[in-house]
This record gives structure tokens, C-alpha cells and sequence, in this order.
């Protein structure tokens, strides 16, 4: 093992817990100067700050942790690239009606009065 590994680890867990405090203390910093002067919240502290951080990543989904939508979207709009234009048509068409219900009934409701 040479010199250069065995410290690198150990930096990159140093660098991660100092960003991670530095973000708390931003947030902090931030709700301190705004919340009570605009709303007339309470002061947090570091640790208020901290848990309201980690509170907005799980209701948000936003991050490592978070919700992966963004692979889902690219999924399909490869998959709607590769369509014909009836296929997409007919895509469109049958979003609708599981929507909307089907065109026929919606047509006869109206003509009903309905």
C-alpha cells in the first residue's frame, strides 16, 4: 500500500462530515436572518438546522437518498423517441380515455344533457 492511500480515504470522510456541517450551518445562518424577521419563527440551532435538512430530504425525495424519477423520465422519452406517429397516437389515445374515460361514453353523456 503506498503513502497516498491510506490517506485518502480518511480525507474524503474528513471533507464529507466538514460539508455537511458547513450546509447545517449555512441553513442555520439562513433561517436565523429570515424566518423571524418575515414570519416571526423562533431561532433554530445547529442541530434544529440539521434535522430540518434531513426532514426536507425525505419529504422531498431530493439527492443520493431520494426519489429516482429522473431515470423513469428518461426511459420514456427514448421510448416515445422510438414511436411511430400512430403509436404515439394511439398512446396519446388510450392515456386519455384511462383519464377521461372513453371517448364514446363521454360523446353520449354530453348528448345527454349530462
Amino acid at each position: 500500500m503506498n503513502r497516498k492511500s491510506i490517506f485518502r480515504k480518511p480525507l474524503k470522510v474528513l471533507l464529507v462530515i466538514a460539508g455537511i456541517i458547513l450546509f447545517c450551518a449555512v441553513t442555520m445562518l439562513l433561517w436565523n436572518a429570515l424566518m423571524p424577521a418575515i414570519f416571526g419563527l423562533p431561532a433554530i440551532g445547529f442541530f434544529e438546522a440539521a434535522g430540518l435538512l434531513i426532514l426536507s430530504r425525505l419529504l422531498l425525495g431530493h439527492g443520493r437518498f431520494g426519489n429516482h424519477n429522473w431515470r423513469r423520465y428518461h426511459y420514456l422519452r427514448e421510448k416515445w423517441a422510438n414511436l411511430t406517429p400512430e403509436e404515439r397516437k394511439n398512446f396519446c389515445e388510450q392515456r386519455y380515455s384511462g383519464f377521461h374515460g372513453s371517448k364514446e361514453n363521454s360523446n353520449t353523456e354530453k348528448a345527454a344533457g349530462t
